[in-house]
């Protein structure tokens, strides 16, 4: 099932790289078109659960890891996908859902995290131990997150061992873009020095090596740094490759790795390639593919409210807004300015953390009135070039699930074509 991953860097080595886009996401439409996407194309599909989604004890999303692993196995089903086709990762996986508590009491949660995750078949596994818990200075010591890391790494391999499983695939490295994106406007991002890239393969090396994991070690198949790329509430840092060549270069030191890109969403075409070709092969995207699917919702209600003369104004739209000022929690302290200026935030900001909320029966509700709404019509072409333009000239259906996934399907395409063909 992992196999693809293990081909990354030697087809580096060979002048001939090709990427993975690592789909971070529990949404099922996100889900859905991803496993039709590699259905379609004959391909593998790399999908990964973070440690806030999914957890030993259900996550923001309620789903153990095996909950989620029957979640994917039942839409690959329905869509005719063989599973042994998708790769499943875990993501950030350490003590960050429990940095509120102290060190020992988060640790302990981390390690059960982790044996879930491997009781539950996730071949790829994202060691993130980068972030201060309770009491601790928020610039931890290299040293402090090799050791947990390979605390982590330990309660893997023993749990493999114990049920009988392949050995996982692991990724480690400290220098971890804030999950979701910045909070603030961003004026540049710097690529990780290549000394400090290097310093952290060492360390992590060195002391695997002394907990007696060299073997699991040598499954290390990439390293996280930040390449320059990253997006805030309201703007994109692109990728500037010519301020990243010294970091790609690291690589030629250590044949058997590649680097592990994060917060890649809405970068060009030609930006994802670019970042493939000089070795940052896995491409995570998340927070584009639920943006997306805002967009399409927010269209859509704007089309219902010209067809449909009882569906009122925009009744999604402001649904949800009342929805996210009844329980702020999730976007709170992430947008910042005036009244006006978190009102644009919360429904279309970069971040996207009005993802946090269509899982809630208020949500799901408000979209269910949408797809009422919109049934048994006929869309006109000009309301689609009003309102979805991107859409209008590739849509089949128009059913509202098939309009969601076509929305979805064009940032993936994105990534495939970046990505190049394995073979």
């Amino acid at each position: 099932m992992s196999a693809l991953l293990l081909q990354l860097a030697e087809a580096r080595r060979l002048g001939r790289p090709f990427g993975i886009a690592s789909v971070c996401s529990a949404h099922p439409t996100v889900l859905r078109a991803a496993i039709r996407r590699a259905k379609q194309r004959g391909r593998h599909v790399l999908i990964e659960a973070t440690c806030n989604q999914v957890n030993h004890l259900g996550g923001y999303t309620g789903m153990t890891p095996a909950d989620f692993r029957a979640f994917v196995e039942a839409i690959c089903a329905e869509e005719g996908l063989a599973f042994d086709q998708v790769i499943l990762g875990g993501d950030h996986l350490g003590p960050n859902p429990w940095r509120g508590e102290e060190p020992m009491t988060a640790m302990a949660k981390a390690e059960a995290m982790v044996e879930a995750y491997v009781a539950a078949g996730f071949g790829k596994l994202h060691l993130d131990t980068s972030m201060a818990c309770a009491g601790e200075s928020q610039s931890l010591a290299e040293s402090v997150i090799a050791e947990r890391a390979a605390r982590l790494c330990g309660v893997a391999e023993a749990m493999a061992a114990r049920l009988n499983l392949p050995k996982p695939l692991y990724v480690l490295g400290t220098e971890v873009p804030v999950p979701g994106g910045a909070d603030h406007v961003l004026d540049t991002v710097e690529p990780t020095r290549p000394d400090a890239a290097e310093a952290t393969i060492a360390y992590h090396a060195e002391i695997f090596d002394k907990a007696g994991l060299a073997e699991a070690f040598s499954r290390v198949i990439a390293f996280v740094v930040q390449p320059g790329v990253e997006f805030g509430s309201d703007n994109v840092i692109a990728y500037d490759r010519q301020k990243a060549r010294s970091l790609a270069a690291v690589l030629e030191n250590h044949p058997n790795l590649v680097f592990e890109a994060h917060s890649t969403d809405y970068q060009s075409r030609e930006a994802l390639r670019a970042l493939v070709e000089d070795g940052f092969q896995i491409l995570k995207v998340g927070p584009w593919l639920t943006f997306a699917y805002r967009e399409a919702l927010y269209g859509l209600d704007m089309i219902a409210a010209e067809l449909v003369a009882e569906y009122g104004g925009r009744r999604l739209r402001d649904r949800m807004e009342a929805l996210l000022t009844a329980d702020p929690k999730d976007w709170r302290g992430h947008y910042h300015g005036d009244d006006t200026a978190l009102a644009l935030q919360r429904h279309y900001s970069y971040s996207d953390r009005i993802r946090y909320y269509w899982n809630r029966p208020e949500a799901h509700a408000a979209v269910d009135d949408l797809r009422h709404a919109l049934s048994g019509l006929t869309i006109p072409e000009t309301l689609f070039h009003q309102y979805l333009p991107s859409l209008a000239s590739i849509l089949a259906s128009q059913a509202m699930e098939e309009i969601l996934i076509a929305a979805f399907d064009q940032v993936l395409d994105l990534y495939d074509q970046a990505a190049g063909d394995p073979t």
